[in-house]
């Protein structure tokens, strides 16, 4: 089969992962209009209040996270198996109630992850 112009093949355990915190790791896969992004969420790992212009699909693999999502906070839990859509704009904070892997989708990519431009995340 003769090769696509742009064509790019990945796998997951041959890529390094970034560290993020002490306890939130990631790998990142980014095209033109579309990112994907494995997070590894160690137990106790939150993620800070914030929103961005992106959508974002959230899978998650492993674990249980909860999320607080909106100007009201309505608490959220998301088991293995299950998928959580957040519309663009919408803020949103997370915490890992046990080790978790899940898998992000965003569109557009997230320039804040690709230049390091994150510090919500790093604080």
């Amino acid at each position: 089969m003769a090769e696509q112009k742009g064509v790019r093949q990945f796998r997951w355990d041959k890529m390094e992962k970034e560290k993020v915190t002490d306890v939130i790791d990631r790998r990142v896969i980014s095209g033109e209009r579309a990112m994907l992004a494995q997070i590894y969420l160690k137990k106790g790992a939150s993620v800070p209040m914030h929103s961005h212009e992106n959508e974002q699909i959230t899978f998650l693999l492993e674990g249980t996270l909860k999320f607080w999502i909106g100007e009201e906070r309505k608490e959220m839990i998301l088991h293995a198996g299950e998928v959580l859509h957040i519309p663009p704009n919408v803020p949103h904070q997370a915490e890992a109630l046990e080790d978790c892997v899940d898998v992000d989708v965003f569109s557009p990519p997230r320039q804040d992850w690709l230049d390091g431009t994150d510090d919500y995340f790093r604080r």
